[in-house]
């Protein structure tokens, strides 16, 4: 059975309303996408450590999966009419029936991070029965191996983990980077995030692999330093949080970023730069991994 999605543009100020609107009126599901996703002019959203998010990106997409005998077009009115606003522009197209989970997992392929490292789905084997494989399946967090940030972060871990340094994973998503610093050798790691689905997916992703690993919400996150600190973030939250990892990475020891495009990385270096001397970046299709030792 087909389906219909939805897609209304809404301002800050509405966007959540109109998602409840939509639910209220018999969406199957509904989300919020930023707009501008895939430009230049892409934001994260995100809150500083025990803060919560206080508003969405100035122009975002209201996405709503509908029935496919559901008129879309009374949707888009009826939830303007309870929102009060005059109806935003909007488009409806088609969602053709699929065998989702097989769909889903041909998309994933094995990984291959270098001659050691691969990340494998769990419903493939590894190609390399001799290399390193991180277990990993995409879920509900961010971090699969396949985005080139996390790629690059991968790859700076991989030549320079030495075994035994313990390792804070800021901002670990699926928990991907702290897996594989644990399954590269290295010491106590723990992973923090401001998102508690972060913290399901990481906890499962771990146990998986069979690494322990402490992870945390960030008011709960331990005290002291590290002697690698990893963050695969976006340039604006590392801008925020420079003084915080900064102050996580023990002297002489390495800090690892990425998230920031090209154009950013003086920006982010210069920040950072107080603190830190840096090896010239990484890059991968346009996104920068970013390397320091501590002053």
């Amino acid at each position: 059975m087909p389906w219909q999605e939805l897609r209304i543009t809404a301002d800050s100020t509405h966007a959540e309303a109109l998602s409840d609107a939509l639910f209220d009126l018999g969406a199957l599901s509904v989300s919020i996408e930023d707009a501008a996703a895939g430009t230049a002019d892409e934001k994260p959203i995100f809150g500083e450590p025990g803060e919560p998010v206080d508003q969405l990106w100035e122009k975002s997409i209201v996405v709503a999966l509908l029935e496919e005998n559901t008129s879309a077009e009374l949707m888009a009115a009826a939830a303007a009419n309870a929102v009060k606003i005059a109806l935003p522009p909007y488009t409806v197209c088609t969602v053709e029936d699929q065998d989702w989970v097989r769909l889903t997992q041909a998309q994933f392929d094995p990984i291959p991070i270098s001659a050691r490292l691969w990340i494998t789905p769990t419903w493939h084997e590894c190609p390399d029965p001799a290399a390193v494989s991180i277990q990993l399946d995409p879920g509900l967090a961010f971090g699969t191996g396949s985005h080139p940030t996390t790629r690059l972060c991968l790859k700076w871990i991989d030549a320079n983990l030495k075994g035994g340094e313990t390792v804070l994973d800021y901002g670990c998503g699926s928990g991907i980077l702290a897996i594989a610093a644990q399954k590269l050798g290295a010491g106590a790691t723990d992973g923090v995030d401001i998102d508690p689905q972060a913290m399901i997916a990481s906890k499962q992703n771990a146990e998986q692999n069979h690494v322990g690993i402490g992870f945390y919400l960030p008011d709960a996150a331990p005290e002291g330093q590290y002697d690698v600190v990893l963050a695969n973030i976006l340039t604006n939250p590392l801008k925020a949080l420079a003084p915080l990892l900064s102050g996580k990475v023990r002297s002489g020891g390495r800090i690892a970023l990425s998230g920031i495009l090209s154009e950013q990385a003086e920006d982010v270096m210069t920040i950072y730069g107080q603190w830190f001397d840096f090896a010239p970046p990484a890059v991968e299709e346009g996104w920068v991994c970013l390397s320091g030792t501590r002053k």
